[in-house]
């Protein structure tokens, strides 16, 4: 369900097709990967969508629900507002996973005030990847703002610790990291086990911020990392939706092309400047 990244966005003819391009790109945040395997393709009938939804204790299932609902969603069933109260309840579940699909969800229907509103109150979300899709959602709307996340998706990101101890690092600069790639352990006093430190998302290190053998606190800087080129992508063509100058020097930061960026980001950098450039009428 990932999108393309070899393929740059073309200027768009109107604002309703602006707006379909980024309902395309959320799918490259989706939390699916989390159940790596796992099939949704089985359809259910209202009375389990329904089931599974209210069950969200087996968080499987309440995926296989949304799943089936954004299939339903994309092919205009209007019988997919009955769930609506249900998918906005699920963005308070505990678990991250469920928030951020339901963000990715609820892009899909800019015609829902609801969603609308419940997306950016997701901007304030404390999980990464929740906010990063609430922000691609909320440009699919055509509302800028959160102009702020996107641009912090073109940037670097700090990981944390949320252990006291003795810290070892296991990469490297210039190693590349998926969402849960283990980044280091710290080793807790009390503990036969030491705690591990994984990244929140895809990216790339660009630096161990402290040396094996440093006594790290709970939040200390340990790990900074460089951008996935995907999510650089998908942030240059939600800001071409949305952007104004003031993010236009984060998005000619990629004009051309890094160590870890395709040529297709360059291309999409480009684009987005110009469209950026019209829309302020220079």
């Amino acid at each position: 369900m990932e999108t393309d990244a070899t393929e740059p966005a073309k200027p768009m003819s109107n604002r309703a097709t602006l707006i379909m391009v980024v309902v395309a790109v959320l799918f490259v945040l989706i939390p699916f990967l989390f159940w790596r395997g796992t099939w949704f393709g089985r359809t259910l009938s209202d009375a389990q969508i329904s089931e599974y939804l209210a069950n969200s204790e087996k968080p499987r299932e309440t995926q296989h629900a949304l799943a089936q609902i954004s299939e339903r969603m994309s092919r205009g069933d209007p019988a997919i507002k009955q769930w609506y109260p249900q998918i906005l309840a699920l963005a308070d579940h505990p678990l991250p996973e469920l928030r951020l699909t339901v963000a990715w969800l609820m892009g899909q229907d800019h015609a829902s005030d609801e969603f609308h509103e419940r997306l950016l109150a997701l901007l304030r979300d404390p999980y990464p990847l929740v906010r990063r899709n609430a922000a691609l959602a909320l440009a699919g709307f055509g509302d800028p703002t959160a102009r702020a996340e996107l641009r912090a998706m073109l940037g670097p990101f700090t990981v944390k610790t949320d252990d006291e101890g003795i810290l070892t690092n296991r990469l490297a600069p210039g190693d590349v990291v998926d969402r849960n790639t283990l980044l280091g352990r710290v080793a807790v006093e009390g503990r036969e086990e030491p705690a591990e430190i994984r990244s929140p998302l895809p990216g790339v290190v660009r630096e161990q911020l402290l040396a094996d053998g440093a006594v790290v606190q709970t939040g200390d800087d340990v790990t900074l990392l460089e951008p996935s080129a995907q999510h650089v992508y998908e942030a240059l063509r939600a800001l071409y939706l949305v952007g104004t100058l003031e993010d236009l020097e984060d998005v000619r930061r990629f004009l051309k092309p890094g160590e870890h960026m395709p040529a297709s980001v360059s291309e999409q950098a480009r684009l987005t400047s110009e469209q950026i450039r019209r829309n302020a009428g220079l």
